[in-house]
């Protein structure tokens, strides 16, 4: 028996990378229900089919909503007797962000904003928001219009708090292998194709995190917060340059070509900021960073002495633990897209020198 034992899931953006994965983990386990919302209705019918073919005895479990968080009226009419929600609709490109900074606002901030009012009006008990590295020390559009959910996660976390209603808390992680618009794909797919792999910058770092450890984290937090906490992953980084090594290891080398970073791009990620860090907890796996608690009554707070206001550095993709060529081999073999993309190989009669076992 589960806490999920016979309750209701939604999932807001379900048709995307993280909402597959989500389905994989629940759908023949006790789970009730699982609501999946998104505006592509193309995408859901892809989903129903793949799901009718791959898990028949399970299919109907799963329940479509087309709508858009935009859109507050669609959110109250997939809502009624949903128990938990996984929040992770957003516009996540970080140039597209860069170039419609205001389409970023109205589906990340406002559309998170609607998610969160509909959730406490109907009821819901607990709500896990998915954010982004990104949000901490923002520098695009994308990362600003995460930080700003981020606060109206925490206000709201407040408001629902003090109703003793919906428990809502937030995750923050880092690039998720092999998700949509990743790099990885990218690099295979130039490998397949004989193109030059196309690297931003080789000396860039970032975290290295599949989906299932993304589910898991939402998982730990749905089970495990306070109202407002965000949770953040311990994890793994690389270079970019070690990344398309490691990839050209497992499939095969090829011409690299620089091309320079992107719009809004940063040499590194942050998960966790200096002032997060020193009011953290260290729970193994996990940070956890609780909700500021206080109110706008600034005067009933005094300190003495010295006041701490940052830890001496940032959790980033820089200071964490950092993976060689081979390690990354190791870590992106864990990911089932690149053992499919290895099972296509194998089925063409190419030689595959890489395999994975869990």
């Amino acid at each position: 028996m589960s806490v999920f034992e016979n309750k209701t899931l939604m999932i807001t953006g379900g048709t995307g990378s993280f909402g597959h994965t989500v389905l994989k983990h629940f759908l023949t386990t006790d789970i009730g229900q699982i609501r999946i919302f998104s505006r592509d209705e193309k995408k859901q019918d892809d989903m129903r089919h793949e799901l009718q073919a791959q898990y028949p005895d399970y299919a109907e479990k799963v329940k479509f909503y087309v709508g858009d968080v935009r859109n507050i009226q669609s959110l109250y009419d997939a809502m009624p007797g949903v128990d938990y929600i996984f929040h992770a609709a957003a516009l996540k490109q970080v140039p597209s962000c860069e170039f419609f900074p205001m389409e970023a606002v109205r589906t990340n901030v406002e559309g998170t904003n609607n998610m969160l009012h509909a959730a406490i009006d109907c009821g819901v008990k607990r709500v896990v928001c998915l954010s982004t590295d990104k949000a901490a020390y923002p520098i695009n559009a994308m990362g600003i219009s995460k930080a700003m959910m981020e606060h109206v996660i925490s206000a709201n976390a407040r408001v629902a708090a003090e109703r003793g209603g919906t428990v809502i808390c937030c995750t923050r992680y880092g690039n998720v292998m092999c998700s949509r618009g990743s790099v990885i794909p990218l690099f295979i797919d130039q490998i397949r194709s004989g193109r030059p792999i196309t690297i931003t910058d080789p000396n860039m770092t970032r975290f290295l995190m599949n989906l299932n450890e993304a589910v898991e984290l939402v998982r730990f937090a749905m089970e495990h917060a306070q109202p407002g906490d965000l949770f953040i992953q311990k994890a793994d980084a690389s270079t970019i340059g070690d990344l398309a090594r490691a990839v050209q290891k497992v499939f095969g080398e090829t011409e690299v070509k620089i091309i320079g970073t992107r719009h809004g791009e940063k040499l590194y990620e942050t998960l966790m900021t200096r002032e997060e860090r020193l009011r953290s907890e260290d729970m193994g796996k996990y940070f956890r960073i609780a909700a500021d608690g206080r109110d706008l009554n600034y005067d009933r707070f005094f300190v003495k002495g010295q006041v701490h206001t940052m830890a001496d550095e940032a959790y980033t993709s820089h200071n964490t633990n950092r993976l060689d060529v081979d390690g990354v081999v190791r870590k992106i073999l864990t990911t089932d897209y690149v053992q499919e993309e290895l099972a296509k190989m194998k089925e063409a009669g190419e030689t595959v020198r890489y395999s994975y076992s869990a």
